[in-house]
């Protein structure tokens, strides 16, 4: 029997040295000394492909291998910053993406808030120059300037008979005067461009006379004197001044009411041509017309009607 046991057990240790695999003998372990530039490259190449076999023939196990590859890379690019770079671009790190994202964000962010930034400045600046330029219209505002009629003076007066351009006979008049104006600027900021509508000299509806004010310039806080000259030549009356008719042949004692209208026309540029205030001043003045006055002023000061 006991012989059938040791039979047994030498037939069990025979059954589990064949089961079990055949144990490699232990692989002693190797001490490598840091690689040079040139190894590090070829390590790291070989390293990165899976079917590259390695330049020298380590014998040791994985592990071995990994760390000595980790410590050699680290080695050699604390020595190489070129091979340290290398090694960057062929393993970037995770962060690395994290941060150009970043980046790209934080510019992008910057290039709208600068636009933004720039948009609130060109919309503040144009209100602000908007509210400035009415400030400037609302303080002339009250600048109006201040127009005279002083006098008119009827140089010559003449009636004849004669024939219009169409052959019809009437009474043709022909009249020369003048009227002079005072302007005055009150402003303190700015000065005003002056022109005016024709002055006319109207008996009732029917136009006698007519003339055209010169432009010109006022300076700020001053004052300006014009004379217009106001006439008619040979203008058909066709029995529409009876007055004329009857004393056709007493002129210096005839007396013919008569309305002399214009209108003056200022215009200022105080902010260049942005703010150009306008002043519109329509004038009526009513004159008579005397055969006995000739070459004298009728002062007109209370006779006119300013609007």
């Amino acid at each position: 029997m006991a012989g059938t046991m040791h039979a047994k057990s030498d037939s069990e240790v025979t059954s589990l040295d064949a089961s079990s695999p055949p144990r490699s003998p232990r692989r002693p372990l190797y001490y490598v000394q840091s690689p040079s530039q040139h190894d590090v490259e070829k390590m790291s190449y070989y390293g990165s492909s899976p079917f590259a076999s390695p330049p020298h023939p380590y014998h040791c196990s994985p592990i071995h291998h990994s760390r000595e590859s980790s410590t050699s890379r680290l080695s050699a690019s604390l020595k190489n910053p070129a091979a340290w770079k290398r090694l960057h671009r062929r393993h970037p790190r995770a962060g690395d993406d994290d941060s150009d994202d970043d980046d790209n964000d934080s510019r992008g962010s910057g290039g709208h808030a600068m636009r933004f930034y720039a948009a609130c400045f060109v919309l503040a600046f144009v209100v602000l120059f908007t509210i400035f330029s009415l400030i400037l219209w609302a303080a002339s505002a009250p600048y109006k300037p201040k127009i005279f009629v002083t006098s008119m003076v009827f140089h010559s007066f003449n009636l004849q008979a004669g024939i219009d351009q169409t052959g019809v006979p009437t009474d043709m008049l022909s009249l020369n005067s003048t009227v002079r104006i005072f302007y005055r600027n009150p402003a303190t900021f700015f000065g005003v461009h002056v022109t005016s509508t024709p002055f006319e000299l109207f008996y009732y509806q029917l136009r006698l006379a007519s003339g055209q004010m010169k432009k010109f310039y006022v300076t700020r806080k001053s004052g300006h004197a014009v004379v217009t000259v106001v006439s008619g030549s040979q203008v058909p009356l066709y029995g529409g001044v009876p007055l004329l008719s009857a004393a056709r042949d007493h002129l210096k004692s005839i007396s013919v009411p008569l309305n002399l209208t214009l209108e003056i026309r200022s215009r200022a540029y105080v902010l260049g041509k942005l703010v150009k205030p306008k002043f519109y001043r329509r004038i009526m003045c009513g004159v008579t017309l005397k055969g006995n006055h000739l070459g004298k002023h009728l002062h007109l000061t209370d006779s006119c009607v300013y609007s």
